[in-house]
Order: C-alpha cells, then structure tokens, then sequence
C-alpha cells in the first residue's frame, strides 16, 4: 500500500526527516509515536502529498508521486486519500452535510449522488440530526465524526490521521478509537495515525516510533 524509500526533508538548515523507510500493508492500522519535533507530522504530510521531500521515493497502491504533475497529485490526493486533522478543519459557513460533500464536489463526482452518499455517511456516524448544522453548533466529538465522513466520501483506500484524538475529551476519545477500528473492518481501509495517545498507539496493528527525524522502532 505504501512504500517511502530514503525520506529526506529540510526547512532551511533544520534536517527534519533524515532517510527515512516505510512500509505500511493493506488494511493495516499503524501509529507512528514520538515527541515533538521527531518528524511525525513532516513524514504524514509527504505521505499524503501535502509536501514533497527533498530526496527520496514513495509510493501509494503503486504509484510514484514523483512521476505526476500538480493537476495528477491533487487528483489522486482526491480520489485515494482521506485525511482527520486534530482539530477539524471544518469550513464554517457551510452545514455538516455540506462539509462532507465538499471533496467530492471538488472531485466533479454528480451533486445529487454525492449528496446521498454524504448522508449514509452521517448517519452511519449517528449524526442524522445534526446534519444541517454549521461547526458551531456541533460538539468537538461530533465535528470530528462530520470530519471522518468527509474523509470517507470518496472512498479513499487510504486515511491519514494527524492527532485525531488530540482535541476530545476521554468519552469521545474512546468513540474515536473504536470508530477507526470499525472503518477499517468495514470500508477494508488502511490507516497511519500520528498520535501521542498512548492508549490508541497500543491499539494499532503496529507502532512506529520517531525521533529526531528518524524511525527508531517499528
């Protein structure tokens, strides 16, 4: 599912990634752990094409995103990746059923249809009632399962998870955690979490550990 092969990555002088391997399997959940400053957040960003590396190779179900344009990347980023951001990154304006839609009206994919899918979603997600709320109206558990089915909305074979749980409080944490799990049995999703949560890390398939800038355990 994902092969990354000598991951290099620098901000001026500061070598944050220093020749970096991964390799995550269909279906697998992994946490990657470690303390600030270890790289963690750098190497799911290069995973999800949201930043390029200075050196090195990576691959999602076969492809090398060194070998696509910027119009390519995005559409793939679209189309096979989901991402869950610690604290939402919901738009405002928009209703929770709007929200969800969003990535897959960017994707051109039939309003209508797209629609539909939005709402088998939320209710998966037990959030029928709350669909026509805007994020300010919604609880820190509920924006975050508005945030995993606008993940979901495109069918992604692959999440991307950046502190999930790191805004919840322990009720909504735990939800959070077996809602993941669940995903991933159902959706037959693969999923990679940088956490610091140590309960939802023992959780995981496998846990890959970082520091200063390099894999240390996995």
């Amino acid at each position: 599912m994902i092969q990354a092969k000598n991951i290099r990555k620098s901000f001026g002088e500061l070598e944050v990634l220093k020749s970096v391997d991964l390799a995550v399997t269909k279906g697998e959940i992994v946490s990657i752990v470690g303390p600030s400053g270890a790289g963690k957040t750098t190497l799911l960003q290069i995973l999800g094409s949201l930043d390029k590396p200075n050196e090195g190779l990576i691959r999602i179900n076969g492809i090398d995103f060194s070998k696509l344009g910027e119009k390519e990347l995005a559409s793939f980023r679209n189309k096979h990746i989901g991402f869950i951001f610690q604290f939402h990154q919901l738009l405002p304006e928009f209703t929770a059923l709007e929200n969800v839609m969003i990535p897959a009206l960017i994707g051109r994919k039939d309003k209508k249809k797209s629609e539909q899918k939005a709402k088998e979603l939320l209710e998966y997600l037990q959030l029928t009632d709350r669909m026509e709320h805007k994020p300010n109206e919604l609880s820190g558990g509920e924006k975050q399962r508005v945030a995993v089915a606008r993940a979901l909305i495109n069918e992604p074979s692959l999440i991307l998870a950046d502190e999930p749980s790191g805004s919840l409080d322990s009720k909504n944490k735990d939800e959070l955690h077996k809602l993941l799990f669940d995903l991933r049995d159902k959706f037959g999703l693969t999923i990679v979490i940088v956490t610091h949560d140590k309960e939802l890390a023992a959780l995981s398939d496998r846990v890959i550990e970082m520091k200063d800038g390099k894999i240390i355990s996995n």
